[in-house]
């Protein structure tokens, strides 16, 4: 809409003082922003900006904008915050225009995106895990599911819960999965959706669901989702649990319609669970640890690649190692006694650096057992 006809003092978006005659000005019905950091290095402040409230950031951008020119591709000084943090003017409707207190001011910040845009690509194939076989011969119906979404109709799968102990191969199976789909894959751990305010939670896990959706079909990992989906007996130790519980309800009901997108959740005690977020799951796939005929093959594939040459007893080990995860054999074991055996100038590894790295993992057999009990 056109201003009146009053001259009256306007800034530009250089922030200097010019006289304009307002006749020749419309007045701005929308101008799209994003930050851009300070003009210069400044190493005592963040160069990274967070919105909190969009609404309230809209009313103090518009107090103390108004009455700039604003134009594309131009920028918008926030003298509030010292030095002047800068915004680029993305979008001004219309073009050329002066901001008013009528005038909506948007900012796009890509701070959520950045923390659950995590599409992973991995190497891993099915074939390269050891054991669970139980796990990947149901994970076939997901396969089945992705490849052609269309035939499933009302009986598509939604909602799958891996657990089991720590280490045992649970996000492993799942970028194999994705790797051998050719999906996009949203890994994330489960705290990083938790917010500092109010609303936050929320906004995230919506932003998660709304990407995945938007890039379908694809895969949904949630490690750790105990973290934020806890039962209600522990919901006095964190305040924010039932914001966070009903948003991950809502998207895992399909509310919104997130058409070929397999939600995966993984935690080490599902009964820590609240149980209507521990429901929203069909099936609950247990992994567990491998026996010592799995645990002989993953020596073997890990010895493949190590830079060492080693003189080991791969049965001794084998006994010796009763109750250790794949990872823990991996990155308890065989890579503390390589380090041992570097540091102690060894050219081979041998039994007497699996001892050390045996005594040096603490890890107790007594330790395993009961962890869910």
């Amino acid at each position: 809409m056109k201003s009146d006809n009053k001259k009256i003092e306007t800034k530009t978006t250089n922030q200097k003082q010019i006289k304009i005659d307002n006749e020749d000005k419309e007045y701005a019905e929308l101008v799209i922003i994003k930050p851009v950091g300070y003009p210069f290095d400044f190493q005592m402040m963040d160069d990274e900006i967070e919105i909190t409230n969009p609404k309230l950031f809209e009313e103090y951008a518009r107090e103390q904008w108004q009455g700039l020119v604003v134009r594309e591709k131009s920028h918008l000084f926030d003298q509030k915050i010292i030095p002047d943090f800068g915004f680029e003017i993305v979008t001004a409707k219309p073009d050329n225009s002066i901001i008013s207190e009528m005038t909506k001011i948007k900012i796009i910040t890509d701070k959520i995106d950045k923390k659950v845009d995590n599409k992973i690509k991995s190497d891993i194939r099915l074939s390269d895990i050891v054991g669970q076989e139980n796990a990947k011969n149901k994970v076939k119906v997901i396969t089945r599911y992705l490849e052609n979404p269309e035939s499933f109709g009302p009986w598509a799968p939604k909602n799958i819960l891996f657990y089991g102990l720590p280490g045992t191969g649970k996000t492993m199976l799942v970028k194999a999965l994705a790797n051998e789909l050719e999906v996009p894959l949203y890994l994330i751990k489960a705290t990083s959706l938790i917010g500092e305010h109010v609303g936050d939670s929320s906004s995230k896990i919506h932003e998660l669901f709304k990407k995945a959706s938007d890039n379908a079909p694809s895969i949904i990992f949630i490690d750790e989702i105990d973290a934020i989906a806890l039962h209600r007996s522990f919901q006095s130790l964190r305040g924010d649990v039932s914001e966070i519980v009903n948003s991950l309800l809502t998207e895992m009901d399909g509310i919104n319609e997130n058409k070929s997108v397999i939600t995966i959740g993984a935690t080490n005690n599902p009964t820590s669970l609240d149980y209507a977020v521990r429901s929203r799951f069909e099936e609950e796939i247990e992994f567990k640890l491998p026996d010592d005929n799995e645990r002989l093959a993953i020596l073997e594939n890990n010895l493949k690649t190590m830079p060492l040459e080693y003189n080991l007893n791969l049965p001794k080990m084998v006994k010796l190692t009763k109750g250790l995860s794949g990872r823990d054999l991996k990155e308890k074991i065989l890579k503390t006694a390589l380090h041992n055996a570097i540091s102690n100038d060894c050219d081979i590894i041998t039994m007497e650096n699996i001892d050390y790295a045996l005594k040096s993992s603490k890890i107790k057999n007594s330790d395993i057992k009961g962890m869910f009990e």
